[in-house]
């Protein structure tokens, strides 16, 4: 990508000065409320990025949703990105990814009881939610820190550790949707995929370099790796220990499946061949062929398939299959966990900000705060 990027650079960096300036424009028009945000009664919780590629926006969300479920009513609002339908869906249980999202029905899958839907328009998906529920505490907003038509007073920005944002560039020379500076937007920044044994040296290091504003709460978090659970429902958790003879085939379809790689080959078996597809993949019948005569070609009667949890969602649908190769593939789940024993840190602050902003609170002021 990196020499890419170098032999287009006369075409890309000029480009990515003109749609900086674009961006710039936009955000100083909504600063002076040129351009209105929309306020809502209900509290609004942004979880979103400055930069494309994945950040782990939906473990995080799904961490949101685990932490406020049990005292909450609340929702979950997206885009659906990559579906194929358009406008307003409540999701079902028995929704599809290309009604939803893959994102969307993981999450629908996982919580079952709380509202999921997707709307590109996130004024018309809030105003809908509120109306079809009177009672909701809070909506989660998946993919919301560009969305500037819609005022959330409670923002949460992602920035991977590994990909710092004040050394990056604008699209399309760099991966920045916005200036680094945007990040002024956010209540709270979470650097997400940090190292289990990061240093504080090297926290300290990084903070300085993020400058956050002094009303910014700064979190590190990583990620845990569940037990495997079968893409097909065909078996049980199965802990991945006793797998360091097995062959494994990786099949990954996310913005950035080196996490993983890295995972399997120090925790789980060093033999892995890898297909590796672009982000919300749509696999097709021929690309699911491929799996299949990928995974026969091992010679072993050892070998197991693993992919994520966002792509099993879209797998799903390839059901008909030899029951060998069903009952040998499986994802590996993600759980957040915040570093430095600040995992109660970041529980109050959210909890507090929902308690005192729903319709019901005694504290309820009419309109979001913080």
């Amino acid at each position: 990508m990196r020499k890419v990027r170098t032999i287009l650079s006369p075409i890309l960096f000029p480009l990515s000065l003109l749609y900086g300036l674009v961006i710039y424009i936009r955000n100083r028009l909504y600063d002076y409320q040129i351009l209105k945000s929309n306020q809502f009664t209900v509290p609004l919780i942004s979880v979103g990025n400055i930069t494309v590629g994945g950040t782990g926006k939906t473990p995080h969300i799904e961490y949101l949703v685990d932490l406020l479920q049990s005292e909450f009513k609340l929702a979950t609002l997206s885009r659906g990105y990559k579906r194929k339908t358009k406008g307003f869906i409540l999701a079902t249980n028995d929704s599809s990814d290309r009604e939803i999202g893959d994102e969307p029905r993981q999450i629908k899958q996982k919580f079952p009881g709380i509202d999921v839907a997707v709307d590109a328009d996130r004024t018309n998906g809030i105003n809908q939610l509120a109306a079809q529920n009177k009672d909701l505490d809070v909506i989660l907003l998946d993919d919301a820190f560009q969305h500037r038509r819609v005022s959330a007073n409670l923002s949460i920005l992602l920035i991977d550790y590994s990909r710092p944002i004040d050394k990056d560039f604008m699209l399309p020379y760099g991966n920045l949707r916005e200036y680094a500076s945007e990040k002024k937007r956010a209540n709270i920044i979470l650097l997400t995929k940090s190292p289990k044994d990061l240093k504080p040296i090297d926290r300290r290091i990084i903070f300085n370099d993020l400058n956050p504003y002094p009303f910014q709460h700064v979190f590190f978090t990583t990620f845990d790796y569940g037990a495997f659970k079968s893409v097909f429902n065909t078996f049980n958790n199965i802990e991945h220990t006793n797998f360091e003879d097995y062959e494994i085939l990786l099949v990954t379809g996310i913005a950035n499946p080196l996490p993983l790689k890295e995972y399997i080959a120090e925790n789980i078996s060093k033999n892995i061949q890898v297909l590796e597809y672009s982000d919300h993949y749509d696999f097709k019948e021929a690309d699911f062929k491929k799996i299949e005569q990928q995974f026969n070609l091992i010679n072993s009667d050892k070998k197991i398939v693993i992919t994520t949890e966002k792509d099993a969602m879209r797998l799903q649908k390839f059901s008909n299959i030899a029951n060998d190769l069903k009952d040998s593939f499986f994802y590996i789940p993600i759980q957040v966990k915040f570093l430095n024993n600040r995992t109660d840190d970041f529980n109050q602050q959210i909890i507090e900000y929902v308690r005192k902003n729903k319709k019901h609170s005694f504290l309820y002021p009419g309109q979001n705060k913080i």
